[in-house]
């Protein structure tokens, strides 16, 4: 198996960088390494900085790809890294369509988003894909028992692959507190991919993200954001006060 990806400080936060996200967790689904997969962005960096278990999970990660503007931008800057964003939901895509193509056989499942999304998303990678095995589906929003139901589902299937579209920082903390469930299996929290996998939303224009104003599209379609916005400028900030005092390292 190839190397671990070389991780990089982002305000004390890890982000591996690599050429080839999709194809080293391919290589980890065939050895059966169990590998929880955060998207790490500027909002979710803010929060890690004052929820300490968010922190620990983000560190604990096998994998920490940079999927905001801002981290690229950090690891740019700081350490004149060629890095390129990788969007959470683009990573997912590949992989799927990868599982797909190559009639690979893992076992898939989809966590999270209202009532009735995961299905339809699950519905529509069927349709990509006819080989993909999408073994279950579950909404995010359940009882207690409803949940426990889901944790016996999952322990019983052992899916190989498991998609968590929870919101952060929850999807990252339920896949820390129970990916004991299928210690063998990737999971991967996805935020709102769902949503638009089941064409509940759309995603930003290519040229938004291609001028990292994506957030700007989230924005209109999600107005109460505005609060979690302001995590942008934050980050900017204390970026800004790293450079100066040069406390980045590479870990």
């Amino acid at each position: 198996m190839s190397k671990p990806p070389k991780a990089f400080s982002v305000l004390g936060i890890p982000v591996h960088v690599m050429s080839n996200y999709p194809g080293w967790l391919l290589e980890c689904l065939h050895a059966s390494r169990g590998t929880h997969v955060v998207t790490l962005n500027a909002e979710m960096t803010m929060q890690a900085e004052r929820n300490t278990f968010l922190a620990k999970v983000i560190q604990d990660a096998e994998l920490v790809i940079p999927d905001g503007a801002g981290v690229v931008l950090y690891l740019r800057w700081l350490f004149w890294q060629k890095v390129k964003r990788c969007p959470g939901i683009e990573l997912a895509e590949t992989l799927l369509r990868e599982l797909g193509q190559k009639q690979i056989g893992a076992k898939v499942f989809f966590y999270g988003g209202a009532p009735g999304v995961t299905a339809k998303a699950a519905e529509f990678w069927q349709q990509q894909t006819s080989a993909l095995n999408i073994v279950g589906t579950h909404s995010g929003y359940h009882s207690p028992e409803e949940e426990a139901q889901l944790k016996q589902t999952l322990a019983q299937l052992q899916p190989q692959v498991i998609f968590v579209g929870l919101g952060v920082p929850r999807q990252e903390l339920w896949i820390a507190q129970n990916r004991h469930l299928c210690p063998q299996a990737i999971w991967i929290g996805v935020g709102g991919s769902f949503d638009i996998w089941s064409g509940t939303k759309t995603r930003a224009p290519a040229w938004l993200g291609k001028n990292n104003l994506e957030w700007l599209y989230r924005l209109y379609q999600e107005p109460w954001r505005w609060r979690r916005m302001l995590a942008l400028p934050e980050f900017a900030l204390k970026a800004f006060v790293y450079r100066l005092t040069a406390k980045g390292a590479i870990i």
